[in-house]
């Protein structure tokens, strides 16, 4: 008892001579801590990081009752795994400094127009594909570029229109096997190879064009659109999670919450307001 009483004791003194620099260092650590624990949330790590949390109390519990054998055992063991984790985590990890790095970045947002019209064009045309049975499988790229995914494929850079997307996963045509991936609204190339998900949770039901599309969500931003050739079924996957079963009406409303930004829209009307009164105000001058 003698000791938790000391260790309660110096975490008050602590907190009693906290600083505004120590609390936001404690908020970055806490943000540091929260997205490594969405990576673990997201893959087949949960064994693994209940094993590390419960070296983790262990180590604590050899601290606080001063077991030097023990604690001088379990920091060499984390300085090894340190490295361990790393080449563990290299996917995840890689994800995540994408993900970082993309929010900082001054690339383009995808808005307007062209996604607009590729969003339509690809709901129907896997409305029609859904009918007829036909499998797909549609990237939408959003921040992290998928050049790597692109090579794999043939580049096409062509408007997309439900007609090309058809013919492109027609069951005979060259392309029909591989992904079709959409850049900046247009579609920038087809049959391309994804990697697939190392989930083993996901239904027996599944092929490989869903655990394809699964596979790449995990490791992208991108918005992935699946039509299943056993039952026609539409599917989207996104941020490694799969929504199955949908109408051309969800599709729509899914892809557009997904790739069109409410921000971008209000400053869009905005503007337009902007320019609608000053023309408004030149004419009033002007009779």
């Amino acid at each position: 008892m003698e000791v938790v009483r000391t260790f309660l004791n110096q975490g008050l003194n602590i907190l009693m001579t906290m600083k505004l620099t120590d609390a936001i260092d404690i908020l970055i650590v806490a943000f540091l801590i929260y997205k490594v624990l969405s990576v673990i949330r997201r893959t087949n790590s949960n064994n693994l990081a209940r094993g590390l949390f419960i070296l983790l109390a262990v180590f604590v519990l050899s601290e606080l009752l001063g077991l030097q054998m023990m604690r001088y055992l379990l920091r060499r063991a984390f300085e090894l795994g340190l490295i361990a984790l790393v080449i563990l985590f290299q996917p995840e990890l890689r994800r995540l400094f994408e993900r970082v790095g993309s929010s900082f970045s001054s690339g383009k947002e995808i808005y307007g127009s062209a996604i607009e019209s590729a969003v339509a064009q690809t709901v129907l045309a896997c409305t029609e594909m859904s009918k007829s049975k036909t499998g797909a499988l549609i990237i939408f790229e959003r921040k992290i570029q998928l050049s790597e995914i692109m090579s794999t494929g043939t580049i096409i850079n062509a408007d997309a229109t439900a007609e090309l997307i058809k013919n492109i996963f027609f069951n005979k045509a060259p392309l029909h096997d591989g992904a079709l991936v959409l850049r900046d609204g247009r579609i920038a190339a087809a049959g391309c190879v994804l990697p697939l998900t190392k989930s083993n949770n996901l239904s027996k039901e599944l092929g490989m064009r869903h655990r394809a599309g699964i596979g790449l969500s995990e490791v992208s931003d991108a918005v992935v659109v699946i039509v299943s050739e056993e039952s026609g079924s539409i599917s989207v996957a996104f941020e490694g999670m799969l929504k199955r079963h949908l109408s051309a009406t969800t599709l729509d409303k899914i892809l557009r919450s997904e790739l069109i930004s409410e921000e971008s829209e209000s400053k869009n009307k905005s503007l337009l307001s902007r320019l609608r009164r000053f023309f408004v105000r030149k004419k009033n001058e002007q009779e």
